[in-house]
Protein backbone atom coordinates (compact mmCIF):
# COMPACT_ATOMS: atom_id res chain seq x y z
CA UNK A 1 0.00 0.00 0.00
CA UNK A 2 1.30 3.83 -0.67
CA UNK A 3 1.35 6.08 1.56
CA UNK A 4 -1.60 8.23 -0.66
CA UNK A 5 -3.22 5.42 -0.40
CA UNK A 6 -2.75 5.22 3.26
CA UNK A 7 -3.51 8.71 4.11
CA UNK A 8 -6.62 8.47 1.75
CA UNK A 9 -5.51 10.21 -1.12
CA UNK A 10 -5.78 10.08 -4.71
CA UNK A 11 -4.26 11.80 -7.79
CA UNK A 12 -7.24 14.77 -8.45
CA UNK A 13 -7.57 15.80 -11.93
CA UNK A 14 -8.22 14.04 -15.43
CA UNK A 15 -7.41 10.39 -16.02
CA UNK A 16 -7.12 7.98 -18.38
CA UNK A 17 -8.71 4.77 -18.72
CA UNK A 18 -7.17 1.74 -21.30
CA UNK A 19 -8.79 -1.00 -22.38
CA UNK A 20 -6.10 -3.83 -24.08
CA UNK A 21 -6.77 -6.26 -26.57
CA UNK A 22 -4.53 -7.95 -28.94
CA UNK A 23 -5.63 -6.31 -32.18
CA UNK A 24 -6.83 -2.69 -31.27
CA UNK A 25 -6.15 -0.73 -27.90
CA UNK A 26 -9.82 1.60 -26.78
CA UNK A 27 -8.82 4.51 -24.53
CA UNK A 28 -10.97 6.83 -22.51
CA UNK A 29 -10.72 10.00 -20.77
CA UNK A 30 -12.40 12.14 -17.82
CA UNK A 31 -12.40 15.16 -16.70
CA UNK A 32 -10.57 17.29 -14.78
CA UNK A 33 -13.19 16.41 -11.79
CA UNK A 34 -13.33 13.27 -12.65
CA UNK A 35 -16.96 12.83 -13.03
CA UNK A 36 -17.40 11.35 -16.29
CA UNK A 37 -15.68 8.91 -18.70
CA UNK A 38 -15.56 9.56 -21.90
CA UNK A 39 -14.91 7.48 -24.87
CA UNK A 40 -11.42 8.89 -26.65
CA UNK A 41 -9.86 6.81 -29.31
CA UNK A 42 -9.22 3.48 -30.48
CA UNK A 43 -5.74 2.56 -31.43
CA UNK A 44 -3.73 -0.29 -33.67
CA UNK A 45 -1.87 -2.92 -30.89
CA UNK A 46 1.47 -2.29 -32.40
CA UNK A 47 3.59 -5.01 -30.39
CA UNK A 48 6.68 -4.49 -32.48
CA UNK A 49 7.34 -1.10 -32.04
CA UNK A 50 5.11 0.14 -29.32
CA UNK A 51 3.76 3.16 -31.11
CA UNK A 52 0.58 3.04 -29.32
CA UNK A 53 2.00 3.31 -26.22
CA UNK A 54 3.69 6.66 -26.82
CA UNK A 55 0.67 7.73 -27.97
CA UNK A 56 -0.88 6.96 -25.01
CA UNK A 57 1.67 8.47 -23.08
CA UNK A 58 1.73 11.37 -25.12
CA UNK A 59 -1.78 11.71 -24.96
CA UNK A 60 -1.01 12.34 -21.06
CA UNK A 61 1.35 14.87 -21.13
CA UNK A 62 -1.21 16.86 -23.84
CA UNK A 63 -4.11 16.63 -21.32
CA UNK A 64 -1.83 17.06 -18.00
CA UNK A 65 -3.28 13.46 -17.24
CA UNK A 66 -2.92 12.68 -13.44
CA UNK A 67 -3.74 8.70 -13.63
CA UNK A 68 -4.10 5.65 -15.90
CA UNK A 69 -6.32 3.04 -15.31
CA UNK A 70 -5.39 0.36 -17.54
CA UNK A 71 -8.26 -2.72 -17.47
CA UNK A 72 -6.86 -6.11 -16.11
CA UNK A 73 -9.35 -9.18 -17.13
CA UNK A 74 -10.49 -11.56 -14.82
CA UNK A 75 -12.78 -14.71 -15.14
CA UNK A 76 -15.94 -14.78 -12.96
CA UNK A 77 -13.95 -16.93 -11.06
CA UNK A 78 -11.28 -14.09 -10.19
CA UNK A 79 -8.45 -15.56 -12.41
CA UNK A 80 -6.18 -14.76 -14.15
CA UNK A 81 -5.15 -16.13 -17.69
CA UNK A 82 -3.48 -14.85 -21.11
CA UNK A 83 -5.30 -11.63 -21.45
CA UNK A 84 -4.75 -10.77 -17.91
CA UNK A 85 -0.69 -11.08 -18.29
CA UNK A 86 -1.29 -9.28 -21.69
CA UNK A 87 -2.86 -6.07 -19.94
CA UNK A 88 -0.43 -6.34 -17.13
CA UNK A 89 2.64 -5.90 -19.48
CA UNK A 90 1.16 -3.74 -21.57
CA UNK A 91 0.54 -1.50 -18.08
CA UNK A 92 4.04 -1.98 -17.69
CA UNK A 93 5.41 -0.88 -20.92
CA UNK A 94 3.19 2.43 -20.40
CA UNK A 95 4.61 3.14 -16.74
CA UNK A 96 8.27 2.58 -18.38
CA UNK A 97 7.22 4.83 -21.61
CA UNK A 98 5.56 7.63 -19.28
CA UNK A 99 8.69 7.66 -16.74
CA UNK A 100 10.72 7.71 -20.16
CA UNK A 101 9.28 11.21 -21.36
CA UNK A 102 9.61 12.00 -17.24
CA UNK A 103 6.25 11.79 -16.54
CA UNK A 104 5.30 10.89 -12.69
CA UNK A 105 1.61 9.84 -13.62
CA UNK A 106 0.38 6.39 -11.71
CA UNK A 107 -0.51 3.60 -13.79
CA UNK A 108 -3.03 1.31 -12.36
CA UNK A 109 -4.48 -1.86 -12.88
CA UNK A 110 -7.76 -2.14 -12.15
CA UNK A 111 -10.43 -5.24 -12.70
CA UNK A 112 -12.28 -5.31 -15.58
CA UNK A 113 -14.61 -8.49 -15.83
CA UNK A 114 -17.13 -7.84 -18.44
CA UNK A 115 -16.32 -4.73 -19.47
CA UNK A 116 -16.54 -5.40 -23.28
CA UNK A 117 -19.61 -7.27 -22.80
CA UNK A 118 -20.83 -4.29 -20.95
CA UNK A 119 -19.72 -1.84 -23.90
CA UNK A 120 -21.53 -4.34 -26.95
CA UNK A 121 -24.59 -3.80 -24.48
CA UNK A 122 -24.77 0.01 -24.12
CA UNK A 123 -23.89 0.26 -28.30
CA UNK A 124 -26.96 -2.11 -28.89
CA UNK A 125 -29.05 -0.07 -26.47
CA UNK A 126 -27.85 3.41 -28.44
CA UNK A 127 -29.24 1.83 -31.58
CA UNK A 128 -25.77 0.96 -32.76
CA UNK A 129 -25.94 -1.77 -35.38
CA UNK A 130 -23.34 -5.00 -34.35
CA UNK A 131 -21.34 -4.77 -37.65
CA UNK A 132 -20.28 -0.67 -36.34
CA UNK A 133 -19.22 -1.93 -32.94
CA UNK A 134 -15.92 -2.48 -34.16
CA UNK A 135 -14.73 0.72 -34.41
CA UNK A 136 -15.71 2.25 -31.02
CA UNK A 137 -16.27 -0.64 -28.73
CA UNK A 138 -12.55 -1.10 -27.41
CA UNK A 139 -12.95 3.08 -26.25
CA UNK A 140 -16.70 2.66 -25.05
CA UNK A 141 -15.02 -0.64 -22.88
CA UNK A 142 -12.15 1.58 -21.64
CA UNK A 143 -14.94 4.05 -20.54
CA UNK A 144 -16.26 2.13 -18.51
CA UNK A 145 -13.19 0.80 -16.56
CA UNK A 146 -12.53 4.29 -16.13
CA UNK A 147 -15.77 5.23 -14.64
CA UNK A 148 -15.72 2.29 -12.63
CA UNK A 149 -12.26 3.36 -11.06
CA UNK A 150 -13.21 7.62 -10.72
CA UNK A 151 -16.71 6.16 -8.86
CA UNK A 152 -15.05 4.12 -6.95
CA UNK A 153 -12.11 6.30 -5.81
CA UNK A 154 -14.77 8.76 -4.73
CA UNK A 155 -17.02 6.14 -3.22
CA UNK A 156 -14.06 4.92 -0.66
CA UNK A 157 -11.96 7.81 -0.44
CA UNK A 158 -9.27 6.45 -1.19
CA UNK A 159 -7.05 4.95 -4.57
CA UNK A 160 -7.98 1.94 -6.50
CA UNK A 161 -6.19 -0.87 -8.29
CA UNK A 162 -2.84 -2.23 -7.85
CA UNK A 163 0.15 0.46 -8.77
CA UNK A 164 2.54 -0.53 -11.77
CA UNK A 165 5.93 0.95 -11.07
CA UNK A 166 8.27 1.09 -13.67
CA UNK A 167 11.82 -0.74 -13.20
CA UNK A 168 13.25 -1.44 -16.70
CA UNK A 169 16.05 -1.30 -17.90
CA UNK A 170 17.76 1.73 -19.77
CA UNK A 171 17.21 1.79 -23.49
CA UNK A 172 14.97 -1.01 -23.94
CA UNK A 173 11.65 -1.49 -26.00
CA UNK A 174 9.47 -3.99 -27.27
CA UNK A 175 9.49 -7.13 -25.92
CA UNK A 176 12.70 -6.85 -24.29
CA UNK A 177 11.69 -3.75 -22.15
CA UNK A 178 8.05 -5.96 -20.74
CA UNK A 179 10.87 -8.73 -19.50
CA UNK A 180 12.03 -6.42 -17.61
CA UNK A 181 9.47 -3.66 -16.63
CA UNK A 182 7.20 -2.91 -13.93
CA UNK A 183 5.79 -5.04 -11.14
CA UNK A 184 2.30 -4.36 -9.75
CA UNK A 185 1.99 -2.95 -6.25
CA UNK A 186 -1.50 -3.70 -4.55
CA UNK A 187 -3.19 0.06 -3.69
CA UNK A 188 -6.56 -0.95 -3.12
CA UNK A 189 -8.06 -4.36 -3.70
CA UNK A 190 -11.14 -4.41 -5.93
CA UNK A 191 -13.72 -6.99 -6.78
CA UNK A 192 -16.47 -6.97 -9.39
CA UNK A 193 -20.25 -7.74 -9.18
CA UNK A 194 -21.67 -9.84 -11.85
CA UNK A 195 -21.84 -7.10 -14.57
CA UNK A 196 -18.12 -6.32 -13.73
CA UNK A 197 -18.40 -3.51 -11.58
CA UNK A 198 -15.72 -2.46 -9.20
CA UNK A 199 -17.03 -2.60 -5.75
Amino acid sequence: MTSSAASHVYPQGIKLGVDVGTVRVGVAICDSDAILATPFKTLDRNPKKNSDVRVIAALAAERGAVQIFVGLPRTMKGEEHASARMATEYAQLLAEELRRTGQDVPVNLVDERLSTVTAHRHLHEAGMSSKNHRKVVDQVAAAGILQHAIDMQKARGTDVGSRVRALSRPGLTGDAAAGHAAQAVPVQDTQSSEDGRLQ
